[in-house]
């Protein structure tokens, strides 16, 4: 009987232990949501941006021991929203000037961007009589849409050597491209595109020029919310900075496209708008 007795106790405390409010009942794991935007590129469906960056969800979870979730914010006024109302615990972004006003206008902190930087490259066809980024002013230019993040950053470039976009002839076009065909076909003697397009990718070995490459700015940035603590901040940071260090992360940054993380581009992100002039 001694023995029934006891084991009663043994079960009845084992199910003390189990229930919700216990002191030794186990917490659940923090939930966090990654949002991930790859701008107006790619065309991915939601499964595939989250297959896609999964691995970086489990890097994440892993500094700070949470379970991360992947969102795919598909159009740039969900993005915004998402930082605005606090809904993404960390987003990484491309283009690089929304981290950069969840930054400013939000209260997020920086965390890192990616390798290699991002560039405008201002392309001429095969056979230009143009030398260098001098001879631009008083040609035919084509930038992407005007709202567009990189027609922004190539105006910023081209303004700091002394030429202003709003007073030139200037087509802006759809899709960067559109800015090879504008070329090809003699609509415009210059353009500006991304260093990190499609069409500046495969230029130079097409045939094609590039007379100048700008400046360097962050790429596909990553900030976090303000109610991540700084030492969480830090241990991010040091798993991101660990990934080519093995197979498993080298796998991690291949299916993202990106060499590596850079955790040193804080002071250029938070000077990133002013040089756009937004």
């Amino acid at each position: 009987m001694a023995r029934i007795a006891m084991t009663s106790v043994v079960l009845t405390l084992a199910l003390a232990a189990s229930l919700p409010g216990s002191s030794h009942a186990q917490a659940p794991a923090q939930q966090l949501v990654l949002g991930i935007s790859e701008g107006t590129s790619g065309g991915l469906d939601h499964a595939q941006v989250i297959a896609k960056y999964q691995g970086l969800a489990e890097v994440i979870g892993r500094a700070m021991k949470a379970k991360v979730s992947v969102v795919f914010a598909r159009e740039f006024k969900q993005l915004e929203e998402g930082m605005q109302t606090g809904r993404f615990d960390l987003v990484m972004a491309r283009p690089s000037d929304y981290p950069a006003r969840g930054m400013r206008d939000y209260g997020y902190s920086y965390i890192a961007s990616t390798k290699p930087d991002g560039q405008c490259f201002i392309i001429a066809p095969k056979g230009s009589e143009l030398k260098t980024i001098n001879d631009v002013k008083g040609k035919r230019i084509a930038l992407p849409e005007q709202i567009a993040y990189m027609s922004r950053f190539c105006a910023a470039e081209l303004r700091d050597k002394g030429i202003l976009v709003d007073k030139e002839n200037v087509q802006f076009v759809r899709e960067q491209a559109a800015v090879g065909f504008y070329l090809d076909n003699k609509f415009a003697d210059v353009g500006g595109v991304a260093s990190y397009s499609g069409i500046a990718k495969k230029w130079e070995k097409d045939g094609g020029r590039i007379l100048h490459k700008s400046v360097a700015q962050p790429y596909f940035p990553m900030v976090a919310h303000k109610r991540i603590k700084a030492e969480q901040l830090k241990a991010i940071q040091e798993e991101l900075l660990a990934l080519p260090g093995s197979d498993a992360g080298k796998d991690v940054l291949k299916r993202i496209g990106i060499e590596q993380f850079d955790t040193t581009s804080e002071a250029r992100m938070r000077e990133l708008l002013k040089w756009l002039n937004i």
